[in-house]
């Protein structure tokens, strides 16, 4: 479960200009990323060395137009999602999202150091 109530979306999908996914959350807060940026931060074990914690996805082999096909609710923590390159194994806790969260605000408190490069907040 979220370790409070901010880390709970209340709107997932494509932003606006249909670009960028977008993630309203309980706090009012918004994040949205470019598909290939969130991608390219799955956190799953194909992805990330599980023992060292190390990225092995090379980014470029993630496609320049991958895009979410499905994203489903996994419990009340984390959404998966299944991406037209044809991974789907990645659960992406809602405390991630927002410790990834590209927007100014939060980059700023990451130092400088959130996934992507467009956000609202």
């Amino acid at each position: 479960m979220a370790r409070n109530a901010a880390e709970r979306p209340m709107e997932v999908g494509p932003s606006a200009d249909g670009l960028r996914l977008r993630i309203r959350w309980a706090d009012g807060h918004v994040s949205q990323w470019q598909p290939r940026r969130l991608r390219i931060e799955c956190p799953c074990a194909g992805c990330v060395d599980e023992l060292t914690g190390q990225r092995v996805l090379r980014p470029e082999s993630v496609p320049a137009d991958v895009s979410p096909l499905e994203i489903t609710y996994v419990g009340r923590y984390a959404l998966r999602f299944r991406w037209s390159d044809g991974h789907d194994t990645g659960i992406y806790p809602f405390a991630f999202l927002r410790e990834i969260c590209p927007c100014p605000r939060c980059r700023s408190r990451q130092g400088g150091s959130g996934a992507g490069d467009s956000s609202v907040t």
